[in-house]
């Protein structure tokens, strides 16, 4: 199913023509240009709402990764070294 989906996408070189003569004959050759700009103008507008979107998203990966990295208050030898004390006060 979704691989006749994804080959019925790919238009040729004959597809293409025929489509834009159609948009030719039913919007005219003023008008034609206008809507082209606008289409163009809104999928530049799309691509940078993504990058945005992109560009938050490692930013927030990059601040949880460099939490990650920081060094601990407590080293772990130093924890080891509190839980024996516990321990043999407990005891």
């Amino acid at each position: 199913m979704t691989a006749l989906l994804i080959h019925s996408l790919f238009i040729g070189t004959t597809e293409l023509l025929l489509i834009g003569g159609m948009a030719l004959l039913l919007f005219g050759g003023k008008k034609l240009p206008e809507m082209m700009r606008g289409l163009g103008q809104g999928v530049k507008e799309f691509k940078k709402g993504m990058n945005e979107v992109n560009a938050s998203f490692t930013d927030e990966e990059n601040d949880n990764n460099s939490e990650e990295l920081k060094p601990s208050e407590n080293p772990p030898t130093e924890i080891l070294k509190n839980k024996e004390k516990n321990g043999s006060q407990q005891r």
